[in-house]
Order: structure tokens, then sequence, then C-alpha cells
């Protein structure tokens, strides 16, 4: 008998490391560390890298939330086509879930797409914007160039860039809620009261009765007309112009955003979450993957996508622990994408922006949550809370940009607080 067994350390739903066992003789599993194992000490267990149960099938509606309200912008006033835009998220959402085997999150580039909504952008200088944004974070990862800035990264940097993205999904979470008070307020009640049931999940049947209760009160989007048959993405090749427009507007405003929220903070967040998992989420493979999805996505129609610290957690949040919630939506978006093409975007706007709403306010406060300020004294403390201010005010970057001087200046004595 192990020392985890004796002191009832090993974690529920493994098997010993050295079973070697994989799922349908092909899929690896996850290894796993007791409770008791330092960071360092080789696994003694392993788990499987998709579990089926319906705490797995609510994650993976946890973060349509963050999802659809810019993809469903995208297409409306960009005019990108929904059989690109989702076929590329699916097919993301796929590999990661496979690649690392955990529920990471796939996200919309969020400050390439506010620029895309206000300006608004052509789909071919989006696409421009994706290869260039690709490459960047391809190189990014292959070079080490991320690895090694993270390592510059205090942990009270990465803290208050947790505390601000939380709070302002949360704040963005109910000002969807205010759209419809009436109905945001019964769904999060609902979720309130289902959250960790395994029996009935807190997404699932969230979004299943505010789509009801929005169409039996005829505050609904009316069900769409669906033409079901073979929708493929079409190319979309960018001109020289469209390069240098797409780089000038959504490029260099997104690469310090998606390298604090999608790589430095998604990696510190999914330790958090899994502390005891030995998977593959690195900031190296977390640029490199959002490097290799942009390039593959945007000649395609694909829309700029990363991981997102928001994403995961929201996955978790509502349930998901393995890579089973990403392969579900992924496949759920793939789908609708090739065989619904158009009538993919009515069957999403059936969800009322209140319920995305009560979604997301609830991640948002699981992520700002997980930064643990109570951790936290001193100095430290309001160096955590002063970015975690920023980030809610204004964006990730400028936080990380602020913050970053302010906490070697600190330790520096060139500060007194």
């Amino acid at each position: 008998m192990s020392r985890c067994e004796v002191e009832r350390a090993a974690p529920e739903g493994v098997r010993p490391a050295e079973d070697g066992h994989r799922q349908l003789g092909l899929v690896p599993d996850v290894k796993v560390r007791c409770a008791s194992q330092p960071p360092d000490a080789p696994p003694l267990y392993s788990r499987d890298r998709f579990a089926w149960n319906r705490g797995e099938i609510s994650g993976a509606l946890g973060d349509l939330g963050t999802f659809l309200p810019h993809i469903i912008g995208a297409i409306a006033v960009v005019g990108m086509a929904p059989s690109g835009v989702l076929a590329a998220f699916g097919l993301f959402y796929l590999f990661s879930g496979a690649f690392y085997g955990v529920p990471m999150g796939v996200q919309p580039m969020k400050a390439a797409s506010a620029v895309m909504l206000i300006t608004p952008l052509a789909p071919g200088e989006v696409a421009g914007a994706g290869l260039l944004i690709g490459a960047f974070f391809l190189l990014a990862g292959l070079t080490g160039m991320v690895t090694r800035l993270a390592k510059l990264v205090p942990p009270t940097v990465a803290a208050g860039l947790q505390l601000g993205l939380g709070l302002s999904l949360a704040g963005l979470g109910i000002r969807l809620v205010s759209e419809q008070p009436w109905l945001g307020l019964v769904v999060s009640a609902l979720t309130v009261l289902l959250l960790g049931n395994r029996r009935f999940p807190a997404a699932l049947v969230a979004v299943a009765a505010g789509v009801a209760l929005a169409q039996i009160a005829g505050t609904g989007t009316p069900l769409p007309r669906l033409d079901i048959g073979l929708h493929l993405p079409t190319l979309v090749w960018p001109s020289w112009r469209d390069v240098v427009r797409g780089t000038e507007l959504a490029v260099l405003p997104q690469i310090p955003l998606t390298l604090t929220n999608a790589i430095i903070v998604t990696a510190a967040v999914t330790r958090q979450l899994l502390p005891k998992e030995e998977h593959h989420v690195t900031e190296r493979n977390l640029s490199i993957t959002t490097g290799i999805g942009n390039l593959l996505a945007a000649p395609f129609g694909g829309y700029p996508m990363c991981h997102g610290a928001g994403g995961i957690t929201g996955h978790h949040r509502f349930g998901a622990r393995t890579a089973t919630a990403p392969l579900l939506i992924g496949l759920a978006f793939l789908g609708m994408g090739i065989l619904l093409g158009d009538g993919a975007i009515g069957l999403l706007a059936l969800i009322p922006a209140a319920v995305l709403g009560s979604l997301l306010f609830f991640s948002g406060v699981e992520l700002a949550l997980s930064s643990r300020p109570q951790n936290y004294a001193g100095t430290d403390l309001f160096a955590v809370l002063a970015i975690g201010a920023i980030a809610a005010t204004s964006n990730p970057a400028i936080a990380f940009a602020v913050g970053l001087p302010l906490v070697y200046a600190i330790r520096r004595n060139l500060v007194r607080l």
C-alpha cells in the first residue's frame, strides 16, 4: 500500500500510474500526484483523459457568456461567414482538449474583437490580423520568449491580473443580466441552487430554463429556419493592404492582452485549479497552440482565437474536469458551422443575453476568488489590489505594464508605502 493510500490522499477516480491504461487502447492517461506528493515527484496515479458524466456536459457550456456576444457581433457587423468562424472554433476546441487533457478554454481575442466591431474591419483584414497574430505567438513560443517573460512576472502581478479579470467578467455578466433583470435573477437563483449538483448540472439547466422562459414570455428570439446541408468554409486570403490595416488596428492592441490573460494568467490559473495533474499547460505550449490555431484558421474565415483564464475557469466552475468538455463544445460548434451555416447563429441567438450574463458572472467570481488576495499582506496585498483595480477598470495589458515595474520598484525600496 502506497503512502498516499495510507494517508487517504489519493485523488478520486484514479488508478495506479504503472497500469499503463489507455482509453480505447489509444488515448494516453493524464498523470496525477496525490495530495502528499511534492510538485517534482513522479506521479503515482493516472486518470482518463476523457470522462463521461453530466458535469462535463454542464462545464462545456460554462464559457458561452464570453463566446457568443463577440461571435454574433462579428458575423452580424463584420460579415464573416458562420461556417468558417464556428468550424475554426470547433476544431481549435477539439485540438486543445485532446492535447492538454484538461477543460481548456478557447475564446475570441477581445481587443481585436472590439476593434472589429467598432471600426469595423473587413473579413480580409480580419484574416490578415489572424495570420500576423498566429505567426507572432508561434515564434514567441518556439524561441522561448514567452517562457522567459513568464519567469519575470512575480506572483503578485499574476494574482492582480486574475483578480481584475475576474471582476471585469463578473461586471460584464451583471450588465448582460440587466438587459432582462427578471430572467437573469431567476436563472442566477437556479444556478446557485444547482452549483455542484451532479444530477442536475447548473449550466445545462440554466441555459435550457432560460431559453424556455424567454420563449414562453415572448421575449426570446424567434426560432430560426434551419437549412441542414454541407456549408464548407470559403478561402479568405488577405491582400498586403489588408495585412497592414489589420496589424495596425487589431494586432498591436491584442498582443499584450493575449500575453497576459491568455498565456501567463491561464497557465497560473490551470496550476491552481488542477495542482496535482501533470498536464501540458505551460506558457510555451499555450503560445504555440495559439499561434498554430490562428495560422490555420485565418485563411478559412476563422476568428482570432486564444485560450483564456476565464475560459478554463468557466468550464471548471460548472463541473468540467477533463478534456470531454472541450470535446463536446468543439463538436457542437463544428457541427453547427458545417451543417447549419447561417442558421447556426439564429440557433445560438436563442440563448438570452441575461442567461449568458448569469454564467459569466459566476465564472468571473470564481476567477477573482482564485487569485486568493487573502494570502497576501502589506505591500504585496497593495500591489495585488492595485493591479486588480487597473485590470478591472481598463484592461490587463495596461495593468501589466503598470504593475510589473511597480512591484519591482517596491521590492527595491524605490517606492515606499
